[in-house]
């Protein structure tokens, strides 16, 4: 079969469909990853690719709200209302202008190349109309524990003019949905359960990531977009309160983001830069985070602690399912104290929970069993 994948250019969007990807290539398929925007991060998966959008800026479709737009884009607004009262959100100018600026590129390749299933990010909507122009299956593909069906139906409303630019008036359903929440944090599965496989990008392994920490590590990580739109503060207050803890924390926080004011750090505190999260969070026995998609899942996925201090975007409905699981702590910048920061190492349910949740995740059917489930289902043949 030939598989279109698509989603947007940002780390948290396109890294929970690379493992899936490559387990349809593994499995023999042709693959070509589309998406739009800095694909620096595309690139470094070895997966083909293509942009369906050169030049196209995410931070020029909101200027100076973009901090504004990650704070509320799925928090500020209550979930499942009609999109059309959500014009005036920041949220709806983003998507809503990624929409736009991909549509016609991404349903032009479609035309062009001709897959025979299209796997989408599932609030990139638009590959609906890609599988539409290609006569293809379409698969909806999720990234969290935040996308359930009314989430989903809120991001395709927003995208309801484009859907009916070319002629389509009512937005379909997709095929297949693939769900990568464990089903014990959600009300109901909402399509075929699939486990998430972390893939946060690749690299060398630091020496002292592989072996194991003479004393409890603690991860602190704010992802790749949250330091620069709202900042370091949280990991601010966890500096301060480390040197009163018998633990290690590393700090890991990449790109370009100003760590010039956490200096003077205490000895039990390392200032990272850039590590995949997988293999470090291996090797921790908590872990301090933003509540982004793959960040809550990952830590899932490695069954330990979390506590999230939700930053913006969907972070706020992580952190509550993380707590409701039982997993983690779901609190404020303003209450990250020595003595909440210890419970990761402490509360014993934390840690129980914790692994519970990882062995429901890694008894759902992997990647690749879900690429050979589509073969058959889609009567496709290996390319």
């Amino acid at each position: 079969m030939r598989v279109l994948v698509t989603a947007l250019a940002g780390h948290g969007h396109l890294f929970p469909l690379v493992t899936t990807s490559w387990a349809l290539r593994a499995a023999g398929h042709e693959v070509l990853f589309a998406s739009a925007g800095d694909l620096t991060a595309l690139k470094g998966t070895g997966l083909h690719s293509y942009d369906v959008a050169p030049g196209l800026d995410m931070r020029s479709l909101l200027g100076d709200d973009a901090g504004e737009a990650f704070r509320s884009s799925t928090s500020g607004r209550q979930l499942g209302t009609d999109p059309s009262d959500m014009r005036d959100h920041p949220a709806f100018r983003l998507f809503n202008g990624l929409a736009e600026g991909m549509v016609d590129g991404l349903v032009g390749l479609a035309r062009d190349w001709r897959p025979d299933v299209v796997v989408y990010e599932a609030m990139n909507v638009i590959g609906l109309l890609a599988a539409d122009a290609a006569g293809a299956k379409a698969v909806s593909h999720s990234i969290g524990v935040a996308h359930n069906k009314d989430v989903l139906a809120m991001f395709a409303g927003m995208q309801r003019d484009i859907f009916k630019r070319y002629g389509v008036d009512e937005i379909p359903d997709p095929d297949v949905h693939l769900d990568v929440a464990p089903p014990s944090m959600k009300e109901a599965p909402d399509g075929w359960l699939m486990r998430y496989v972390p893939y946060n990008g690749g690299g060398q392994l630091p020496g002292w990531l592989t072996a194991r920490p003479e004393r409890s590590r603690i991860t602190v990580t704010l992802g790749t977009v949250a330091p620069m739109l709202t900042g370091i503060g949280p990991v601010q207050r966890i500096v301060a309160a480390a040197e009163k803890i018998d633990a290690e924390f590393v700090i890991a926080i990449g790109g370009n983001v100003d760590t010039s004011s956490l200096s003077d750090l205490p000895d039990n505190v390392r200032l990272a830069g850039y590590v995949p999260l997988g293999p470090l969070l291996a090797t921790s026995a908590g872990v301090v985070h933003h509540g982004g998609a793959g960040t809550t899942l990952t830590a899932l996925d490695a069954g330990v602690p979390q506590i999230v201090v939700p930053q913006g975007a969907d972070g706020p409905i992580n952190a509550a399912a993380v707590a409701a699981a039982g997993t983690g702590l779901n609190v404020t910048d303003e209450e990250l104290d020595t003595q909440l920061i210890e419970r990761l190492l402490t509360e014993e349910s934390l840690r129980v929970n914790a692994e519970r949740i990882r062995a429901e995740m890694h008894a759902m059917p992997s990647p690749a069993e879900i690429a050979d489930r589509l073969t058959k289902n889609f009567g496709g043949q290996v390319s």
